[in-house]
């Protein structure tokens, strides 16, 4: 008998050794390795929409935007800057692209350019709303904030993104286009628009 419970014991600490040492090589001897890279550093492995494309892309729209003359006629005639709300990045696309990382560095970079001024998006407005109804009901009076103060906006800055694929014979290109505009709220006319592109030669072998 002890001897039996000595080799079931073997047979568990061997039974553990072996899954430890699946667990260490993935399981099929292949092992991961990662190594950090700067941001700014290119690194296209797909061929498919990355980091560095919406950084491109964004930057040029977000300086165009902000250089356009109907801002500075803006701050001119109202003494202040524009606020601007973010509408919707739609993707119509191929593939699936997270627009709203697209969105966020539109409106980062424009409210850090100090050129237009930024209020809550629709999903985000539906949060504070819901907190300062919680403030209504709940919190003292004296810190509750007030209803019916919203800062209305003057502009909405919405766009889309498309893309167009050509290929034969293991040859493509993929071709991303991403369109900004501004809107004038009060009377629906599109102050700017501007489209920016990316166009990638892929190969396969």
């Amino acid at each position: 008998m002890k001897m039996q419970k000595l080799v079931t014991f073997a047979g568990a600490v061997l039974c553990a050794s072996l899954c430890l040492s699946c667990m260490s090589t993935g399981g099929s001897g292949s092992s991961t390795k990662v190594k950090r890279i700067e941001a700014s550093e290119v690194q296209d492995l797909s061929g498919y929409w990355n980091d560095k494309d919406v950084q491109i892309v964004c930057e040029g729209l977000i300086n165009e935007c902000v250089a356009s003359p109907r801002i500075s006629q803006f701050r001119a005639k109202n003494n202040r800057a524009p606020i601007v709300k973010l509408g919707k990045i739609t993707n119509n696309s191929v593939e699936k692209i997270d627009t709203v990382i697209v969105a966020n560095k539109f409106r980062s970079a424009i409210i850090n350019n100090g050129v237009m001024e930024f209020v809550a998006s629709d999903d985000e407005v539906a949060a504070i709303r819901n907190e300062r109804n919680q403030q209504e009901d709940y919190a003292n009076p004296a810190t509750a904030a007030a209803q019916g103060n919203e800062t209305g906006a003057d502009y909405l800055l919405q766009g889309s993104i498309r893309t167009l694929v050509d290929e034969i014979e293991g040859k493509k290109t993929r071709t991303y286009y991403v369109n900004a505009e501004l809107h004038d709220i009060e009377t629906t006319r599109i102050l700017w628009s501007s489209e920016n592109s990316i166009r990638k030669y892929i190969t396969t072998k």
